[in-house]
């Protein structure tokens, strides 16, 4: 068999499917999906029409035999407990303890563990309980026969929206890396000195650092990404609202929405709502950048745009098309209500980097490890058949000037 034919993959915490749109452009084939919560799966169902693959339900409750042998086992778990947002109560914590099922499920596959293992959540994993959490998930991962790889991407790089996340890559490999002592030489984009400081500073944790390439520039901005809507869309607020938010800035963000205003020309902004020394602020963005899409859980993590110049300012938030092209899912079908839209989105991961990984890293890594993985008895599992989409990131063309 190919190697093609062999990149097979079980996504758990799938989500919405996100994982799946990424990895599928890089030729990669789903076999198997799992997620506990029915309104993501929802929406995974909306967009992938024929969802057989997927399996309802708390992971630490699967059943292993349910799950097919794979190339390839991917954790998007979630990070409530070690987001800095969040009550940072690490893997402990009823949420992120989630990723320990995840592990449960690795160990009781025993033989038909797959050669390749892929965990994505937020940057704070890395420094919850002073890394603790983070090395005890490394050396989980050591125990049943991986060695790890880690590494920061923002998808600032593929995307106009600002969201850091943190990636580990276990390998079933006999090879591991010799570490020098200073950090200097991991040091880069994708490996900031904390990163790499971690990664010297933990000897015991079985490592496979590969360099990665450099990391792409960004050619969209925020503009670029947004619908045009009537300027009696329901979607604009009213004057009394907008005023409101003007009211909620700081003197410096209050100085660059009246420059904007004045402006000869539309501009366009996101706004966020964040409590500062107990008061909410709104906080405006005008490189060209959105902030990280979030759950809109409390209210907070709707992010607003602004549209502003000739005297004008129009307030309205994120459509969940402009959410989807923020994640790089252009595409996905979307029948559901912005409040659903907003949480399918916030909690997913962006699309083209996922692809930018498969392609630069995990395709890379597989067809080093495949000879290893054909020479372990393995028992076989069918694994179902999904169309790859071979499309490279999406590149929108720009939009008018104005859309109010």
């Amino acid at each position: 068999m190919s190697h093609t034919e062999d990149r097979t993959f079980a996504e758990f915490f799938a989500g919405i499917g996100l994982m799946r749109m990424g990895l599928e452009r890089a030729g990669w084939r789903i076999a198997f999906a799992n997620d506990i919560d029915e309104d993501k799966f929802r929406m995974y169902r909306d967009h992938f029409t024929n969802a057989a693959e997927f399996v309802l339900g708390d992971v630490h409750h699967l059943e292993a035999s349910k799950v097919p042998t794979v190339a390839l086992a991917t954790a998007s778990f979630p990070c409530n407990d070690l987001s800095l947002a969040g009550a940072r109560k690490g893997l402990a914590g009823a949420q992120s303890s989630a990723f320990w099922g995840f592990v449960g499920i690795l160990e009781k596959l025993g033989g038909r563990r797959p050669p390749l293992v892929l965990l994505e959540n937020v940057t704070g994993f890395l420094t919850s309980h002073d890394g603790a959490d983070f090395r005890d998930a490394l050396l989980a991962l050591n125990r049943l026969g991986y060695a790890v790889d880690a590494f920061i991407i923002d998808a600032a790089h593929f995307v106009p929206q600002s969201r850091r996340r943190l990636f580990v890559v276990g390998s079933r490999t006999p090879t591991a890396s010799t570490l020098e002592t200073s950090p200097a030489p991991l040091l880069s984009e994708a490996r900031p000195r904390s990163l790499a400081e971690f990664i010297v500073g933990n000897p015991k944790i079985r490592w496979n650092i590969r360099r990665l390439p450099p990391l792409p520039e960004r050619s969209l901005r925020v503009d670029d990404i947004l619908e045009t809507l009537s300027p009696s869309s329901g979607m604009w607020w009213k004057r009394e609202r907008c005023d409101y938010l003007l009211g909620q800035m700081s003197p410096r963000h209050r100085a660059e929405a009246d420059a904007m205003i004045q402006g000869k020309a539309t501009s366009y902004g996101t706004v966020f709502r964040r409590v500062r020394n107990g008061k909410s602020m709104a906080e405006l963005r005008t490189d060209g950048v959105a902030g990280c899409l979030r759950t809109p859980r409390g209210g907070s993590g709707r992010q607003i745009v602004v549209a502003a110049g000739r005297g004008n300012f129009a307030v309205r938030l994120l459509t969940p098309r402009e959410c989807a092209r923020l994640m790089g899912a252009d595409d996905f079908t979307i029948q559901v209500s912005l409040n659903q839209a907003l949480f399918g989105f916030g909690d997913a991961v962006c699309v083209p980097v996922l692809e930018w990984i498969a392609q630069r890293y995990l395709n890379l890594a597989w067809s080093e490890i495949h000879p290893l993985a054909l020479a372990s008895p393995r028992r076989s599992a069918p694994a179902r058949r999904t169309q790859a989409s071979e499309r490279a990131p999406s590149r929108r063309a720009a939009r008018p000037a104005s859309r109010y």
